[in-house]
């Protein structure tokens, strides 16, 4: 297994110190000119800020840096404003708002070398942009069985080594398995159904669905494509927490875990998660992803092969790591959909056959 260093970067109160001056001229060598400049010059102007302490308020004092909150043109001005930090950068890097992480492989010396002269990199450019980092937060997790653990410094301070280490509401670990990521999952969606629980006096069959699907199931759905468990005492934790919700609605309680769903129309999370990943597909294949098919798959030219004209490549798998991953595991399901149904026209249409496919097919959503 290759040994891959990722380094998280943080910035210190990122929102607030993107100065106002040197954002204008990054807008103005991005070709933005003209009225729309100017409106946007304007609405960054002329904003004051005062700050109470014990009731006694400070001077009102003019905002030269920071931009607004809760806008929708604010972030875009940041990311406007980080574009450039991976210019020059030898590693692979990942941005989303202010979250940045670069990876590498470090089989050799030079591996190691790239990475930490992408970080003065990027010491060097927070420094001419006036965007700090916050050291303390950045961390560096080192992945692969030989990995040798290499030390990475920002300015002469040594970045922690952390073996998990969560990114974007996924908690990651150095081993790549996702029990904590299920752990964390589990227990936000029970302190949800504990409060459920406590607070909501009528219990009808209705409005605990409409709670459960609102509050509780997202914690246990929130981008499972990246973590969807494999193991079976991962499985069984994470079902659990659908198990012991629908035991509180009334009038299914005393029923069985698969009486229950059918009667409260439910799938198991394990169905949904697996449905999701071929709607993931599926909106691969038609172009409706941000990610291009051949990203991670490629079609089968073999046309001796039985089934739809769209069957992906069965790739030989030597660990479970691999095997279980987004792009492998769907394969075998993917491939054995009809005709019809991965020609179907959008996405609505597109659930309605795995419908279909799942009344008629016992257990196809089921590993």
């Amino acid at each position: 297994m290759t040994s891959i260093d990722v380094v998280f970067l943080d910035f210190a109160k990122v929102f607030d110190k993107v100065p106002h001056k040197r954002l204008l001229s990054k807008l103005k060598s991005h070709g933005i000119s003209g009225k729309v400049f100017k409106w946007i010059e304007n609405w960054l102007a002329g904003r004051v800020q005062s700050v109470q302490v014990s009731g006694i308020n400070s001077l009102w004092e003019a905002v030269t840096s920071g931009v607004p909150r809760g806008s929708g043109l604010g972030p875009v001005l940041f990311l406007i404003y980080i574009k450039d930090l991976d210019d020059d950068i030898l590693s692979w890097i990942l941005k989303f708002a202010d979250d940045a992480k670069i990876f590498s492989s470090v089989d050799t010396e030079d591996g190691f070398k790239n990475v930490q002269q992408d970080i003065d990199k990027f010491l060097d450019w927070s420094e001419t942009w006036q965007m700090k980092f916050n050291i303390n937060k950045c961390k560096v997790m080192h992945i692969g069985r030989h990995n040798s653990e290499q030390k990475y410094y920002m300015r002469g301070q040594l970045l922690e080594s952390v073996k998990e280490a969560k990114d974007l509401g996924i908690w990651l670990s150095s081993d790549m398995k996702v029990s904590q990521q299920c752990s964390k999952a589990c227990s936000k969606a029970y302190r949800m159904s504990g409060l459920i629980k406590r607070t909501i006096e009528n219990k009808n069959k209705e409005v605990m669905l409409r709670l459960y699907k609102s509050l509780v199931h997202p914690h246990d759905d929130y981008c499972s494509s990246a973590w969807l468990p494999h193991y079976v005492k991962d499985k069984i934790q994470v079902e659990k927490v659908q198990r012991r919700f629908t035991k509180m609605i009334p009038g299914v309680r005393n029923h069985s875990y698969k009486s229950r769903l059918k009667k409260l129309h439910l799938w198991s999370l394990e169905e949904r998660r697996n449905r999701s990943d071929i709607i993931e597909v599926f909106r691969m294949f038609k172009c409706i992803s941000a990610i291009p098919f051949e990203t991670f798959f490629q079609l089968d030219n073999n046309n001796r092969t039985r089934g739809h004209t769209a069957k992906i490549k069965k790739n030989r798998c030597r660990t479970d790591l691999r095997k279980h991953f987004f792009s492998e595991r769907v394969v075998n399901r993917w491939n054995s959909l009809k005709e019809h149904t991965i020609q179907a026209n959008d996405i609505i249409s597109f659930k309605r056959h795995l419908e279909k496919e799942r009344n008629t097919r016992m257990d196809f959503f089921v590993d």
